[in-house]
């Protein structure tokens, strides 16, 4: 059991209801205080200034495996307060990801739903995502898009697509409908979006002056299970708040996996 304290709901019950309704939820309240977001800003500038050439911005997944630093803020009472109100007290951490798309040549991210690159490894399928905004994330350097009320399914079909153009290799087969009802998540430094993990969404190229930088933060209700026996060499979960509910085995946030981190490289896998 961890974290026991009292804590305060962030969000009121119309604003869950908004999010079960439509998949989504901007959050323009800041996140973190001011000095606490400053400190996770100066620390993915410090991690990306220390990133081989040959490895893009976009693809550092997983990046608490080998910086367990970075759980000051993926288990911090700021960010577990705004998901408790739809997840529940009994938290754990899935996954976190710094999707960083460089001024002028920033990938574009295909239309996908998250759940169908995780597929089985949780049962059931329910995961909130939280997008930290650690730039400016507009319209003009390629936010984040969704496609309201598209969290019902989770799987759709999916084709290949440029992997030199997309930061993943797959996308939801095209649908002009599906372009005309995207929502942009526009967010201004230390704000968030928050999206379920079936719902559709996708961002564009960033081909502007400015870095877009965010950080996906995800978490899952400790009543859902861990299929270890399929990614329990790629992947693993960490107790977040509250208490186990499902017999899953949990990742110590105290010490690194540098060992898990180079395997996923090798195996050229990753959970997104």
């Amino acid at each position: 059991m961890v974290n026991q304290k009292l804590h305060v709901p962030r969000l009121s019950p119309d604003r869950v209801e908004q999010y079960r309704r439509e998949g989504y939820l901007i959050v323009t309240e800041p996140v973190f205080p001011d000095v606490k977001f400053q400190k996770l800003q100066n620390h993915f500038n410090a991690k990306l200034a220390l990133l081989p050439p040959e490895v893009r911005p976009e693809e550092m997944d997983v990046p608490h495996f080998t910086d367990p630093a970075l759980f000051e803020w993926l288990l911090a009472d700021e960010v577990l307060d705004l998901v408790e109100p739809i997840l529940g007290p009994d938290i754990a951490l899935w996954s976190s990801h710094f999707i960083c798309k460089p001024k002028g040549n920033g990938k574009r991210v295909p239309w996908h739903e998250d759940s169908a690159y995780w597929h089985d490894a949780l049962a059931p399928m329910e995961v909130v995502t939280v997008w930290l905004a650690i730039d400016p994330s507009t319209t003009a350097n390629g936010c984040m898009y969704v496609v309201p009320r598209t969290q019902d399914n989770g799987y759709s079909d999916y084709v290949p697509v440029d992997a030199t153009k997309n930061v993943f290799s797959t996308e939801i087969t095209p649908s002009k409908m599906r372009d005309l009802m995207a929502v942009p998540c526009e967010l201004q430094p230390n704000q968030a979006s928050l999206h379920d993990g079936k719902l559709i969404h996708g961002s564009t190229p960033n081909t502007s002056s400015i870095r877009r930088c965010g950080y996906t933060m995800r978490y899952m209700p400790a009543t859902v299970k861990f299929n270890a026996g399929r990614l329990g060499a790629l992947h693993q979960v960490y107790l977040a708040r509250g208490r186990d509910r499902a017999g899953n085995q949990y990742a110590d946030p105290s010490r690194a996996y540098p060992e898990l981190a180079r395997y996923r490289e090798l195996s050229g896998k990753r959970l997104h």
